[in-house]
């Protein structure tokens, strides 16, 4: 689907993430990566332009999240999957795959509620450790 057929909400949140100076994910209602920005395109070494629009299933093996041992983790155990299901704000800490290799992580997942339904989720997400992005 192009930007012009998303819900509105889904392109002001997308608006918003471009003049982010963290890293930050759009995602849709069903976890689908939309879009991420620059911040997060310099941490995981690839442009959205060169990764393009992603399911759930494929984020994750991407990106991660993933355990201290490097296993995948269920998105609906994470902050993302609480945004998404219960529709209030969520963060926790956990491994993602970053250019420099598996890093851990702080994570805070935002939904992006509409009346009625949720449109999608933005997260944000840091370095824990004090190596920058």
């Amino acid at each position: 689907m192009s930007l012009e057929h998303q819900p509105l909400l889904l392109v002001q949140a997308r608006n918003l993430i471009t003049s982010l100076a963290l890293p930050a994910f759009l995602t849709d209602h069903d976890g689908h990566l939309l879009f991420f920005n620059d911040a997060a395109a310099d941490a995981v070494g690839r442009r959205f332009e060169e990764v393009g629009r992603l399911s759930r299933d494929e984020w994750a093996h991407a990106f991660g999240p993933f355990d201290g041992e490097g296993r995948p983790i269920a998105a609906d155990a994470l902050p993302f999957g609480t945004a998404l299901r219960e529709g209030h704000p969520a963060q926790g800490r956990f491994t993602v795959r970053l250019e420099d290799g598996l890093r851990e992580v702080e994570v805070s997942s935002i939904p992006l509620l509409e009346p009625g339904h949720y449109e999608g989720a933005l997260l944000v997400f840091w370095p824990i450790d004090d190596a920058a992005i």
